[in-house]
């Protein structure tokens, strides 16, 4: 055999062999290319995506959950509008001062009249309320103004059944229902009322009843009307044609 035919003795690789050096090399260059990263990497990638697609799904399902709670918190959060804002934005109350009535106001549980006239009562609602520790008269200072404003401002509810009254900043809830198949009698100067009470604006000198008891329904109506509902005070006008000169 011809010696230019024999192989080098020191060749263990056919890499080494002419022609087969780009080839060796173009291959450990894609082996290491960005579309081929070394398995570690690609392993901790894989983890992470995972990692965050568990978080992220943890979030939008509580968020789901308590959507409505977050939407409401986050909107108040933001705009910074009192619970009485947001009854007077709901309701389109009027302007403060763009009205001025007084109507009395009678709910008696368990055979006793509430007693509005306690501080926890008394100017909870700048649209609606009691003031001067009165127990039963009520004020109202804009158009547009339902009782509910002035339920919901000092923990009352009025149901068709029940009366949910809120004592002493406590957060405990009275309950007081009517007896089986009875229900909450309403009476608005005098006449049964059976629309919800709680959407009924108040005009002067309204005289309004709630009660659990029917059978005395006579003598507290007789009690209602002989309360004082006091005139709403005029404001001074002013003569614009009196002569300003002396």
């Amino acid at each position: 055999m011809s010696e230019d035919k024999i192989l080098p003795k020191d060749i263990d690789s056919d890499y080494s062999l002419p022609g087969r050096y780009e080839e060796s090399s173009s291959i450990n260059v894609e082996s290491i290319s960005p579309q081929n990263p070394p398995k570690s990497k690609s392993k901790n990638l894989l983890i992470a995506i995972i990692s965050f697609a568990i978080v992220s799904s943890g979030f939008f399902s509580y968020y789901f959950i308590n959507q409505n709670e977050i939407d409401s918190q986050i909107i108040q959060n933001t705009l910074n509008i009192s619970p009485e804002q947001i009854l007077a934005d709901q309701y389109n109350v009027g302007e403060y001062g763009s009205d001025h009535s007084h109507a009395a106001l009678l709910v008696v549980v368990d055979g006793e009249q509430l007693n509005f006239g306690l501080a926890q009562f008394q100017l909870s609602n700048k649209y609606i309320h009691f003031e001067n520790h009165n127990p039963y008269l009520i004020h109202k200072h804009a158009t547009g103004v339902p009782l509910e404003m002035l339920f919901v401002s000092m923990g009352l509810e009025i149901t068709q059944n029940c009366v949910f009254v809120e004592y002493d900043f406590s957060k405990n809830i009275n309950e007081f229902c009517a007896e089986e198949d009875k229900q909450v009698q309403v009476y608005v100067n005098e006449k049964r009322f059976l629309p919800d009470i709680g959407q009924y604006e108040i005009q002067h000198n309204d005289r309004i009843l709630i009660t659990l008891d029917e059978k005395s329904i006579s003598k507290h109506l007789k009690y209602l009307n002989s309360l004082k509902i006091f005139d709403v005070p005029e404001k001074p006008s002013i003569n614009l044609e009196r002569d300003i000169f002396i």
